[in-house]
């Protein structure tokens, strides 16, 4: 006899396996809880956790509350007071919508709900898992608001519990949560509270760039904030400047409508827009909030609304990374060398006193293909002086800082530029009224390791990074003129390893073109045709230098000047003769943006009185 191995599941069994999927850790509690505040109008948001969360997850807040007839409903599945029909998704503002929170908790943990509406009427609903708990629902005192509590998270699911992570975790991530619900709401205060102590209180603040500051270990001195608008969205973004470089991407977000989504798109659109201004391997803070209209985007595409789709996701990647890119000129104008001559007058020759620099007039020029004026690039057979290596080791210790050259007056151009940024930490640009006392000319006072050209100028002594420097002069000429192709006498075929990778080729080959790259089908696969004028690198590297710039976004010219520059500068250790050294560090105190093209500093200093205190003169 046959017998049917599909069966309907229980209606309890059911509800708590739904649940998993909206409350999957204590966490999970504290984002739905905050929600609901945010959503009731609340004007200060109240966390407490304890045993991790697990043990105990109560918010309270002060807003709008809820009556008897509301408090009986709003644990039931479903049960939502900000839609009635599937057409309302398309105009929800709110950033809970679903009614599946306090049903989900309610499936999974012992749940009670304290409200009142006016201060004077107050209610408990008490609620539990299972058939064994009924609701139950008695008069208690209260002020306006609602304090929500959920106790004993899972207990009736050990296989659930089971996975649960230690306290010391789950309470890192149950702050986490509150920390990106803050963040998106500056204009609400909120306190956090672990196992009786408080761990937090952000006060209400007016802006992004404030709240932002507030989660911050050093108080977010050097963080900006921009308004950039599109055809039915906006975005606040706050970033940090590149003196708060990470090696990770742990503080940047992306939120949607005040929520936080996982949309790695728009992630690396904040990273392009900020190219250059940070070291390799290192990222940004930061964050992107988009106020979108909600019939442009769909938030019900996850359970946890971690995840949207945007009607038009490119408009907003355009827009983020556009904006940033245009800060990033500013930034760079504001706290780059001042504009000014420095060719002429009586400078110091290189190795002593009383001569001229390579140049004369002319100064230090742009060279073609690598070359440094001069003299062919050697390996240097001496050491470093130890007074060499003493100032070096001094100066490592301090961080790079882009300040004005004495006997440089700020450029007052750079200053303005810098100001019609909303932005912060940008006090040196905002003193360019003040005039710096004149020192005289640089003196050429020799190199160090191989690598650092070190000059003299009044009472700082300049560090220069001759790769560095070399890269920044050649990336700014690729950008300015058009770069020079060859054609190959052998081309270099290749196959591509993806659709995308196709697609990538085909849809820019003319703008490749532009960049000295001419790529043609060879029958299923790949041709090169023609690079850049003294190419150097090898066919594989080449071919996987430029289907590496279908990451570049729409940066794909300055990445590729990035890489064209970094293979053509003079590199570590390889030996100027003292002219052509002392020159290019001269031209690089007039780059307008003294960073390479991948965020290192092109030059740095340290005074004499560092120095001095160093060897214990003062």
């Amino acid at each position: 006899m046959f017998s049917s191995r599909i069966q309907v599941l229980p209606p309890e069994e059911a509800r708590k396996i739904a649940a998993g999927e909206v409350i999957d850790r204590p966490a999970a509690l504290v984002r739905e809880f905050i929600d609901n505040a945010l959503d009731s109008g609340a004007s200060l948001v109240e966390v407490s956790i304890e045993g991790g969360g697990s043990r105990k997850v109560e918010v309270a807040d002060d807003g709008a509350g809820m009556g008897r007839e509301d408090l009986e409903l709003c644990w039931l599945a479903h049960a939502t007071s900000k839609i009635r029909s599937l057409e309302d998704l398309n105009t929800a503002e709110t950033v809970g919508f679903r009614g599946e929170a306090l049903a989900a908790a309610a499936a999974v943990s012992e749940l009670e709900i304290t409200s009142s509406v006016d201060g004077r009427e107050a209610w408990r609903l008490e609620v539990g898992p299972g058939e064994a708990n009924p609701p139950r629902l008695t008069q208690t005192r209260r002020t306006r608001g609602a304090s929500v509590r959920a106790f004993n998270l899972f207990d009736t699911i050990p296989a659930r519990k089971r996975f649960l992570k230690r306290d010391g975790s789950e309470g890192g991530l149950c702050r986490q949560a509150f920390l990106e619900k803050a963040l998106a709401f500056p204009e609400t205060g909120f306190r956090f509270s672990q196992d009786g102590k408080m761990k937090d209180f952000l006060p209400a603040v007016k802006t992004k760039k404030e709240r932002f500051a507030a989660i911050l270990p050093d108080g977010g001195a050097f963080l900006h904030e921009i308004h950039v608008n599109g055809d039915g969205f906006g975005v606040d973004l706050v970033i940090g400047g590149p003196e708060l470089f990470r090696n990770d991407r742990r503080l940047l977000y992306v939120f949607a409508n005040g929520r936080r989504i996982q949309d790695y798109g728009l992630m690396l659109a904040i990273e392009y827009g900020v190219q250059g201004l940070f070291p390799n391997g290192t990222h940004p803070l930061g964050a992107a909030f988009v106020e979108i209209n909600p019939g442009l985007a769909d938030f019900n595409i996850h359970p946890a609304k971690r995840e949207v789709r945007f009607s038009d996701a490119g408009a907003i990647h355009h827009a983020i990374s556009s904006a940033l890119r245009d800060f990033s000129r500013r930034l760079g104008l504001s706290r780059g060398l001042p504009a000014g001559d420095i060719k002429g007058g009586s400078a110091g020759q290189p190795g002593g006193p009383g001569g001229r620099a390579a140049g004369g007039e002319a100064g230090f020029a742009f060279w073609d293909r690598g070359e440094i004026p001069g003299g062919q690039a050697r390996r240097p057979a001496g050491g470093v002086s130890a007074g060499h290596s003493l100032a070096l080791e001094a100066l490592l210790e301090k961080a790079p800082a882009f300040a004005s050259l004495p006997g440089r007056r700020p450029d007052a151009g750079g200053a303005a530029a810098g100001e019609a940024v909303k932005a912060g930490g940008m006090a040196g640009a905002g003193a360019a009224a003040e005039e710096a006392p004149v020192y005289g000319e640089p003196r050429y006072a020799g190199r160090a390791f191989g690598l650092f050209i070190l000059v003299e100028w009044g009472e700082k002594l300049f560090i220069v990074d001759q790769h560095a420097a070399h890269e920044r002069i050649l990336y700014d000429r690729f950008l300015s003129a058009p770069i020079p192709g060859q054609e190959l006498i052998v081309p270099i075929p290749f196959s591509t390893e993806s659709d995308e990778e196709d697609r990538f080729l085909e849809a820019k080959k003319e703008e490749l073109s532009l960049l000295a790259i001419n790529i043609e089908r060879d029958g299923s696969g790949w041709r090169v045709d023609s690079l850049p004028a003294d190419w150097r690198l090898s066919d594989a590297e080449t071919v996987r230098e430029i289907l590496e710039l279908r990451k570049a976004g729409e940066n794909m010219a300055e990445r590729w000047a990035a890489t064209l520059c970094c293979h053509q500068a003079v590199r570590d250790g390889d030996y100027l003769d003292d002219e052509s050294a002392f020159a290019l560090a001269r031209q690089a105190f007039e780059l307008p943006d003294p960073r390479c093209p991948h965020g290192r500093p092109v030059w740095t200093e340290i005074s004499r009185e560092a120095l001095y205190r160093a060897v214990r003169r003062i």
